[in-house]
């Protein structure tokens, strides 16, 4: 195929900046390329001071949305060429930060919506699994991005306690001392202990699989199972997805 039939891909980096980073591997990593020719055209704009925290934002602690200034990167990555654009960030796709996002974009765009991909990966790979675990930020939690979709697919969410979510999860991936937004490469031992030990708790309470679902949450859990239960990749469905959208015969089978 032709490079001008290759739609080209633009990701929203900086949520966090490492986030950005796994994206643009996996999409390399899942396309059937040969050549430097046969890869799929992508640009990545990572400009995080302009970017709220996403989480500040949904449980009120900050009136600034986000999808203004993500809005602004989506038309940079336009002007570039992009026409399909993703956006590695679980939080970022809660209603009120992605519906504010499409109402500032060119309609011609086609916006990978990662939590319908990752939700549509687990009904088509996993069809016996029913009970289906969540780690996510305090943000994605609340704001039940997972859990809405996952009910309206006939599947039953399973959460960590609220205490477990404020102890374990949020250290593990904001901590300045030790979380995986302070140290990305390579990812301390505390944060991966502590989102392993999440893991175990989800399992306990009956989780047959295990969604990703912060972006950052691969970097320290790059498994693909936790003792034969899957892990999945929010960020590696999402490169998938996006290489379907831009040129479906570039996807490795």
């Amino acid at each position: 195929m032709k490079y001008e039939d290759k739609k080209m891909i633009g990701v929203v980096g900086g949520m966090g900046p490492y986030a950005g980073l796994d994206l643009l591997q996996k999409i390399f990593d899942e396309t059937d390329a040969k050549t430097d020719q046969e890869h799929i055209p992508v640009s990545m704009l990572s400009i995080p001071h302009t970017i709220a925290d996403r989480t500040e934002f949904l449980i009120g602690e900050s009136t600034e949305n986000p999808a203004i200034a993500i809005s602004k990167v989506i038309h940079k990555l336009y002007a570039q060429g992009a026409t399909v654009i993703g956006m590695p960030c679980n939080t970022a796709h809660a209603d009120s930060i992605f519906d504010e996002i499409l109402n500032h974009i060119p309609t011609d765009i086609f916006f990978v919506h990662m939590i319908q991909e990752v939700v549509r990966h687990i009904k088509n790979q996993y069809s016996s699994i029913q009970n289906v675990g969540i780690l996510a930020t305090t943000g994605t939690m609340k704001a039940k991005v997972y859990y809405d979709e996952l009910i309206e697919n006939k599947l039953n969410p399973v959460t960590v306690s609220q205490d477990e979510q404020h102890t374990i999860v949020e250290p593990a991936i904001y901590d300045k001392g030790f979380g995986i937004k302070a140290y990305s490469n390579p990812v301390s031992p505390e944060a991966r202990g502590k989102l392993e030990t999440a893991v175990k708790s989800l399992v306990t309470e009956g989780a047959e699989a295990v969604i990703l679902g912060c972006t950052e949450i691969p970097l320290a859990l790059p498994e693909s199972n936790y003792n034969g239960i899957p892990l999945i990749d929010s960020t590696a469905i999402l490169a998938r997805a996006l290489i379907l959208n831009s040129n479906p015969d570039s996807l490795k089978k």
